[in-house]
């Protein structure tokens, strides 16, 4: 008679215990990786500009730093000069001190999370003392997405994407050369069906059309070769690992939503490093703001990318290496005459 013990599979309880203990792991980093930076949000160093004569503005840089640490303020000496500012992505929004009162500039392309901030932090002080704030939408967000929804939830398809680009490259067997061209291709075409359907068809991305198809290609190919990189290197685990990165940090700590300095330290910056943060970032300066800030969100895109398909080439060329050195050990342990 068959036992029970003898037929129960080894490591039975090790496996049970393990699940029993991972999952909810799992579940609680999950939880903590999305719920804490949402908890979380508020400005922290958030650059603003303030424009105006020294004397003018001293009210206006009292209320603003009565939020401590809130903050970033940079001086201009007209609105002019903020509006050009804003333009190029250096502050968020200005307040600008006139004769007939403050005026407060925002940009709701860059965050409308941010531009609603802005607005209570600025108008809402000033109605206090019976004064009107006139806000001016500097760069506007689409009219068919004011409220910046749909670049936001672009930001998880493209990590979905890339993470199956990087999987089926890797268990398809496909090695080396081969394997970059097919992470390269699949990535190119994804970034013609995204911005075909961003662009062309819901029209809530208004930028370049090719600089966008570039974008949305070159996040996907920045996780496709981080995750089909790291499994040429380790294993299928890798992809297990990369993709646990991206998803349960990338995508939470992005900023997508509102703004990285929107997010609590240092979630708002390791977002930036990763490759949702970095595309969210470089998606809104081409599709809103001509380009304006892009150089270091695509240089962070391109190190990735550059990183995961030099690392295909050379998990190919190590386990080329391994194979070819196996015969040579074997005929050395095989004795002669």
């Amino acid at each position: 008679m068959t036992t029970a013990s003898a037929t129960a599979p080894a490591g039975g309880p090790r496996r049970l215990i393990a699940v029993l203990v991972l999952v909810p792991l799992i579940a609680a980093l999950a939880l903590w990786a999305f719920a804490w930076p949402a908890a979380r949000t508020a400005p922290r160093d958030l650059p603003l500009g303030v424009a105006g004569p020294a004397s003018a503005t001293a009210r206006v840089e009292e209320q603003l730093t009565a939020h401590k640490g809130a903050f970033e303020i940079h001086h201009y000496p007209d609105e002019a000069a903020a509006r050009d500012a804003i333009e190029d992505r250096t502050v968020y929004g200005a307040v600008v001190v006139t004769a007939k009162g403050p005026e407060l500039l925002t940009a709701s392309a860059a965050g409308p999370v941010v531009a609603q901030l802005l607005q209570q932090a600025v108008a809402a002080p000033a109605a206090a003392e019976g004064a009107q704030v006139r806000t001016v939408d500097v760069v506007a967000a689409p009219a068919k997405d004011p409220r910046g929804a749909a670049l936001n939830a672009s930001v998880l398809p493209l990590a979905l994407a890339g993470i199956a680009a990087g999987a089926v490259v890797t268990l398809s067997g496909l090695r080396g050369s081969r394997a970059v061209v097919g992470l390269v291709g699949a990535s190119a075409l994804v970034g013609t069906a995204a911005a075909g359907i961003a662009h062309s068809w819901l029209g809530v991305v208004t930028g370049d059309w090719c600089a966008e198809a570039g974008v949305f290609g070159l996040a996907t190919l920045a996780v496709s070769g981080a995750v089909a990189g790291l499994a040429a290197l380790l294993g299928t685990a890798g992809i297990g690992i990369a993709s646990g990165v991206i998803m349960l940090f990338g995508n939470p700590f992005s900023g997508a939503a509102s703004a990285p300095q929107m997010l609590p330290a240092p979630a708002g910056v390791i977002g930036q490093w990763l490759p949702p943060g970095a595309s969210a970032t470089l998606l809104r300066s081409v599709a809103y703001f001509d380009g304006a800030a892009a150089a270091g969100p695509a240089l962070t895109l391109a190190w990735w990318a550059a990183l995961g398909l030099g690392a295909v080439l050379l998990g190919n060329a190590l386990r080329t290496r391994r194979k070819s050195a196996a015969p040579t050990v074997e005929r050395e342990l095989v004795p002669t005459g």
